[in-house]
């Protein structure tokens, strides 16, 4: 598996790797290569708007090489995927845990909701989002069917706050996880579906305990349960916690899921141990300054884009902005 990571910059374009594949923009480019003997060769591209990072190449380049070397690329925008990566908001586990961490085994803690503060931190990122016009580009929001998760998601990306009269189920309903905020609508709003792939260390901690799907759904009316599988929550184990990378593994086949949806722009909200093992899987081959800004663990409610790539057409889908030219058809002759 092939896969390469780009990070915005606002004026430059830097080295590239020897595949010379990118996106349409202004972009510092890292690239690196995850071996693997058992499964088809796959390659991946990210875009993060994080600062720009010190560069990074393949193996076929040194650190010293590539400082020498300027360079941009190209690459097919139609076999791309936008992902917005979210971090839930502070929930009642991490105030817990922060003091002692062996909070983290209590039942107290099950299926932890947001904080005051976390919705703080909600309202926040929803100003941002919609200041900054991601609001109206999202396709679809995945969430990991836990409490908190599932609160920020709404609250981040949802319709404003639900009205009586409007014919539409809300997203979140009133005091949802002690919240007392009023219900949310699903208006205007992109669609929304819970699914396990991206949910946080499985086991051991009754905090990442999803409750049954029977009690979210008059919970979050308007978010799509339909693809777990049990009703009850079978994959939390009581005495056994799942290995990172177990977790990582985990973060690779839900990438792989992604390229089965249409949308083009998705927003995924999750947890801190699964985007942080998951990212962790990526620039082995990078300078370490590039790996540690890679692997940093989200803060809770942080925001990062990345672009996803298809070069091992994975995808099917074909262009909607592409033009064949020469219609009608006519020789191309040579201008003066």
């Amino acid at each position: 598996m092939s896969i390469t990571i780009i990070y915005s910059t606002p004026s430059s374009t830097a080295a590239l790797n020897s595949s010379f594949v990118s996106l349409p923009t202004t972009l510092t480019s890292i690239s690196y290569k995850l071996l693997s003997s058992s499964r088809p060769h796959r390659s991946f591209r990210l875009r993060t708007t994080l600062p720009p990072p010190i560069l990074c190449a393949s193996s076929s380049l040194s650190v010293s090489d590539m400082d020498a070397t300027g360079g941009q690329s190209l690459y097919p925008l139609h076999r791309t995927k936008t992902l917005h990566l979210v971090r839930h908001a502070q929930g009642i586990h991490n105030v817990e845990g922060e003091k002692d961490h062996d909070a983290y085994l209590s039942y107290d803690l099950f299926d932890a909701n947001i904080t005051p503060l976390g919705w703080k931190q909600v309202d926040n990122l929803r100003k941002h989002v919609h200041a900054c016009g991601l609001s109206k580009r999202i396709d679809l929001v995945v969430v990991s069917p836990l409490l908190r998760t599932m609160q920020t998601a709404v609250g981040v990306f949802g319709g404003e706050a639900y009205t009586d009269g409007i014919n539409v189920p809300p997203l979140m309903a009133a005091n949802t996880g002690k919240s007392g905020r009023p219900a949310i609508s699903s208006l205007n709003s992109p669609p929304f579906v819970a699914v396990e792939l991206c949910r946080e260390h499985l086991g051991l901690h009754p905090c990442d305990k999803r409750r049954s799907i029977t009690e979210y759904r008059p919970l979050f009316p308007a978010v799509d349960f339909s693809l777990a599988k049990n009703d009850d929550d079978i994959l939390w184990m009581p005495d056994i916690r799942e290995r990172d990378e177990e977790v990582a593994a985990r973060g690779q086949k839900f990438l792989k899921w992604l390229w089965t949806r249409k949308e083009k722009e998705i927003a995924i909200v999750s947890h801190s141990g699964f985007l942080f093992h998951t990212l962790s899987a990526f620039g082995n081959d990078c300078h370490p300054s590039v790996k540690s800004e890679i692997c940093t663990h989200f803060a809770n409610c942080e925001l990062r884009s990345v672009v996803i790539i298809d070069r091992s057409m994975i995808g099917s889908d074909s262009s909607t902005t592409n033009y064949p030219g020469k219609i009608p058809s006519g020789l191309d002759l040579p201008s003066d």
